[in-house]
């Protein structure tokens, strides 16, 4: 019985084997029949077929580009193709520039006269009284109705000219710093001196109308603006703009210079004085350019630099350097002793190497001490070092209500053709500081040397408007130059002295220079710019000066220094830079990788160069003309009559942002646009108007030979014959003309964006071709140009093209023409197309049969030459890089070479960088703590706040200001994770055409995903067909276009720091002259010290040593 019992449980145990082998089976066959799931490529080579004949059809179609073609194969007989001449067009350009500038610096030495000769005949009047427009004062009245003290009736009109400003064209106007009596009598003996400068004003603006502000910078501290304007103080009340600080003012004031700045670190100057060192540091640093160079030393017992990696060296003293130590200067801590003897020997040996050596400014040099005391015995330093040629000047800056050790101090700077100053407040900085620059300017001064100086390109963020000016126009325009020039007193008795008055000056906006070097010589990937003897970009269409700080535009912080080399970065030998520094003259040839659409699509171009220097300044014009069809273009002539009637069609518009004709010379041509300008010039309405007469002729030619497709267009919705989703059409030439069509209503049309004045990528502006227009011109004449539009969640298709004309052998571009539809077209026509009906014969086909887009099955989708998605079943896809969307497919078509990596660099980009503060972990021991950590707080800003005010200016001053008001922003607590200026590698990608198809698996896990890829006939697209349920997001991961920071290792991020690229060094050099009276050294100021203020001090420091 248990026999048979042990065979039965055999039996059950065999079956349920067999079961369970059987389901093991069926699953591995479900597996694999997921795995072998085939896409026949031929079915996907179909529907490519297919599809690419309904694109060209309707794109030929709607956009009227075969026609548009036709006319101009109609017109060859009667054009000529010119090669453009870069070396004679760089010359022209340059001798252009070089006219305009020199009319500015013309304007600027008649200003600089009169204010001189103002000066000779004037007595000065210790009780003069003065009335004057004060520019924050005028038209403001008081609560009585009546004009407040300084103000009264002033009248103001907005001028286009003038960036739309309410402005007075009929006088000047004064801006005086808070921080400065208005009423003081230097100053309005000064401001009724410079009366004279009105007349001069209006006179510059009537001879060169192209003048911008014209203006004066009084060495007392204020500033006299022509036009006169409404000047805005801060959201405190506070005008904080003092000119004396401004680059043209301190450039014009000074030669260039080698500072080394050496401060203070011992225990004795703990507290305020260390804050006032700090500031007074920054101060220095700010007047500073980018033709000096400097170092800063802590010293206590021992030399510290203040950056390690700087030790023993100058270092240019450009923004980027300059907010660098700012950066530095802030992390100071005082202990130790203060031993003053070697920092002086080190900051001695320093100066000396670097004009033995030939580096530097090879101009003045100096040493700016700020101490709150020097006790040891250093005279046999000045001995060994300095005298008897004194070659190196030292100020000295001593800080702190103490004046023990005034008269150490002072003998310093005097022995040393220095001078001396005392700081005991925040607010005595600023005025201190300024002083060895009136030293500085004294040979130049007594030798009557008007040096005139251009600064380096800024950004005025000064004036009102300026963030509306940072959205409408080019960011690489936004940037102004200014043109200045010393005003000396021509008084004999004072003629030792050196007595510097001001500084005149004038700004020029950069656009208005690069107007001179036309779009449409340069062709669409062609290029003007500029820049200075140090190989800095004043102009350069890839300049990038601002950054998003969230959701407002920001000037970055380097943006002033940014180096041609990291612009025309593919000049791996700087052979271009180090040309154009050096003020030559020459060509150049460059294999570039350069990208459009903000840096998305990658394109290799060559690019020969043109360049030559402007004379009489320190800057150099650059031209770059792409290598075939960029140094090629056509000229066709037609009646002026003819073209005429076609230049008035509605549809047409001209590059509004090009000069066809100069509309700013004769204020009454302002109202013009560049159209209206042109019109009348051509009907002899306004002879007067000078214009670009081979521009005009181009586009009057452009208008004639594109006129025909106006009609087309009609023609077509007038006979209902455009599909919906089919939006716009239009055509843009070499001449910046542009013609467009609505197919959709406003209210219809889903890009209610493209193509109007705020789609700047999209039309012909100052700095580039549409985007449409480079797209084309680099693909195949005839065959379209697909690409995805993704505009903050409005997504829409782009198709383009080129239209050529050709003779004598010659091909050049004439245009570009092109359709704009929704995405609702184009996925109506492609699933129309990508699938199979069920009744399909699929006996001669391997694998799935009938095949289908609109399967849960498959995942179907077009993309572009460059990666990116222009068709999927998911919207949110449509616009992102393929190698986000699926990774493993993306990658094995790069294995397979389908698509290229191309890699890129932007050495402008801004990285977040994360903060360390210091621990603020201090355990609280007792309620105790807590009440004295308050009590030093509140004690602490009482007397920082009284100690910042000048109490005797207070006395005379309009306002009480905010104490904190004129720290500099490096004092400001950072932000976490803060935007610094980083180098980033980034990829593109580009699909290799040769390459036409390509299928395979890629091995998942459990699963094996089958693609076909399959390139569009005539189109820059593929079609990508692959399975839908396998998930390869574990073995392959995304392939990213995030640009990845460029961390470089701390010894080669130093000698990057230290190094000195080639630059030129200014002509000019001002650092002697025999008669300069060097015992007007300084002095000590009167102290007073209350009562109440030592009590606060002596209690904040018995709470500190708590």
């Amino acid at each position: 019985m248990s026999g048979l019992q042990g065979y039965r449980m055999d039996s059950i145990n065999v079956l349920g084997m067999r079961t369970l082998l059987r389901l093991m089976g069926i699953f591995c066959l479900l597996i694999t029949a997921e795995a072998q799931m085939k896409i026949p490529p031929e079915t996907v080579q179909q529907w490519a077929l297919r599809f690419s004949a309904e694109l060209r059809e309707c794109a030929a179609k709607y956009s009227g580009s075969l026609l548009l073609q036709k006319k101009l194969k109609d017109v060859e007989p009667i054009i000529k193709i010119v090669e453009v001449d870069g070396q004679d067009l760089v010359k022209d350009y340059s001798d252009e520039i070089e006219r305009m500038l020199g009319s500015k610096m013309k304007s600027v030495m008649r200003l600089a006269e009169s204010a001189e000769d103002s000066d000779l005949y004037h007595e000065f009047n210790a009780t003069l009284k003065f009335d004057y427009y004060n520019s924050m004062m005028i038209n403001t009245a008081d609560e009585d109705g009546n004009y407040v003290d300084l103000g009264g009736e002033f009248p103001l009109e907005e001028n286009e000219h003038f960036n739309k400003l309410p402005v007075n064209t009929q006088m000047s106007n004064i801006q005086v710093p808070t921080n400065v009596y208005n009423k003081d009598p230097n100053i309005l003996n000064a401001i009724y001196n410079t009366e004279a400068l009105n007349d001069v004003f209006i006179g510059n603006f009537q001879k060169d109308p192209t003048l911008t502000w014209q203006y004066f910078g009084s060495s007392t501290g204020f500033f006299r603006i022509y036009p006169g304007i409404k000047w805005t103080p801060d959201s405190n009340g506070v005008v904080a703009f003092d000119c004396r600080n401004r680059n043209w003012y301190i450039q014009a004031a000074t030669s260039p210079k080698d500072i080394i700045i050496m401060v203070d670190i011992s225990g004795s100057m703990k507290g305020l004085k260390m804050t006032i060192a700090k500031h007074t540091i920054n101060t220095i640093l700010d007047t500073l350019g980018e033709n000096d160079f400097v170092n800063v030393i802590a010293y206590t017992d021992y030399v510290r630099y203040v950056e390690p990696c700087f030790r023993g060296t100058l270092v240019q003293a450009d923004l980027d350097n300059r907010e660098h130590f700012k950066v530095l200067v802030e992390e100071l801590h005082v202990k130790g002793e203060a031993k003053i003897k070697n920092a002086m020997k080190e900051s001695f040996k320093i100066l000396n190497e670097a004009r033995a050596n030939g580096q530097g400014s090879m101009c003045n040099q100096a040493i700016m001490l700020i101490t709150d005391g020097a006790m040891e015995d250093f005279q046999s330093v000045f001995e060994e070092f300095n005298w008897p040629e004194r070659r190196v000047r030292v100020f000295t800056y001593l800080i702190g209500r103490e004046m023990t050790f005034a008269q150490n101090t002072k003998w310093i700077a005097c022995n040393n053709k220095g001078y001396y100053t005392h700081i005991s407040t925040l607010a005595d900085v600023q005025e201190n500081v300024m002083e060895y620059l009136h030293v500085l300017s004294r040979p130049m001064v007594i030798n009557h040397d008007h040096d005139i100086i251009w600064t380096e390109a800024y950004m005025d963020t000064v004036l009102p408007n300026t963030e509306e000016l940072f959205t409408t126009k080019a960011q690489s325009l936004l940037l102004m130059t200014s043109v200045a020039m010393p005003v000396f007193s021509k008084k004999k008795e004072t003629l030792s002295h050196g007595i510097l008055l001001g500084v005149v000056g004038s700004d020029i906006p950069l656009m208005e220079v690069m107007k001179l070097a036309p779009r449409y010589m340069l062709g669409a990937h062609g290029y003007a710019f500029l820049i200075n003897n140090n190989g800095y970009i004043l102009s350069h269409p890839d300049l990038r000066p601002l950054y998003k700080d969230g959701k407002k535009l920001k000037p970055k912080p380097n943006y002033n220094s940014v180096d041609l080399s990291e612009v025309e970065w593919e000049d791996t030998d700087e052979l271009l830079r180090t040309a154009m520094v050096k003020g030559e003259t020459g060509t150049l040839s460059l294999n570039i990788r350069a990208s459009v659409d903000k840096g998305k699509r990658p394109l290799y171009l060559t690019n020969e160069y043109f360049y030559t220097n402007i004379d009489n300044t320190p800057f150099s014009f650059g031209m770059a003309l792409t290598k075939g069809h960029g140094k090629l273009m056509f000229m066709g002539n037609v009646s002026v009559e003819e073209g005429l009637h076609d230049l008035t069609s509605p549809d047409l518009t001209i590059a509004s942002e090009w000069t066809y004709c100069e509309t700013d010379i004769d204020p009454a041509h302002r109202k013009y646009s560049q159209l209206q300008a042109a019109i009348r010039y051509l009907l002899g309405k306004e002879p007067d108007l000078e214009c670009d007469e081979v521009l005009l002729s181009q586009t009057l030619f452009d208008a004639v030979v594109t006129a025909p497709l106006e009609a087309y267009w009609n023609t077509l919705m007038l006979n209902d014959r455009v599909e919906p989703g089919v939006e716009t059409a239009f055509l843009g030439t070499r001449s910046g003309l542009m013609r467009v069509v609505r197919y959709a209503g406003v209210e219809t049309r889903v890009a209610k964006k493209f193509l109007t004045p705020a789609d700047k990528d999209n039309l012909f502006t100052i700095d580039h071709f549409p985007l449409w227009y480079r797209l084309a011109v680099e693909n195949t004449p005839g065959k379209f140009y697909y690409y995805p539009v993704n505009d903050k969640g409005v997504k829409y298709i782009i198709a383009t093209t080129s239209v050529t004309v050709s003779t004598e052998g010659k091909t050049a571009m004439a245009g570009a023409v092109g359709l704009q539809m929704s995405l609702d077209w184009l996925e109506k026509r492609f699933w129309a197309i990508a699938k199979q009906p069920n009744d399909t014969d699929c006996s001669d086909i391997e694998g799935v049969c009938p095949l289908s887009c609109d399967s849960a099955d498959l995942s179907c989708y077009l993309v572009d030459n460059n990666g990116f998605v222009m068709l999927s079943k998911e919207r949110r896809e449509i616009g992102r890089f393929f190698g986000e969307v699926d990774g493993s497919i993306m990658a094995s078509l790069l294995k397979m070479g389908m698509f290229k990596k191309v890699s890129l660099f932007d050495y402008q980009a801004m990285c977040k960088t994360g903060h360390h503060h210091a621990s603020s972990a201090r355990p609280l021991l007792s309620p105790f703590y807590v009440i004295m950590a308050l009590m030093r707080w509140f004690f602490s800003n009482a007397l920082m706040f009284l100690l910042d005010f000048n109490l005797c200016g207070l006395w005379h001053s309009d306002y009480f200001v905010d104490a904190k008001a004129g720290y500099h922003t490096s004092h400001k607590q950072k932000k976490l994770d803060a935007l610094q200026p980083c180098d980033t590698a980034y990829p593109g990608f580009m699909y290799d055409p040769s390459v036409r198809e390509a299928n395979s698996l890629n091995k998942c896990g459990r699963c094996q995903k089958m693609f076909v890829v399959q390139q569009i006939p005539d189109s820059n697209l593929v079609l990508v067909v692959t399975q839908a349920y396998c998930d390869c997001s574990r073995q392959y991961g995304a392939i990213l276009l995030e640009p990845k920071e460029i961390k470089y290792i701390a010894t080669v991020k130093c000698n990057r720091m230290r190094s000195q690229k080639v630059r030129r060094r200014p002509q000019s050099c001002h650092a002697y002259h025999p008669k300069e009276n060097a015992k007007d050294c300084g002095g000590a100021a009167a102290i007073s010290l209350s009562l109440s203020l030592f009590s606060a001090s002596l209690l904040i420091s018995l709470v500190a040593e708590f």
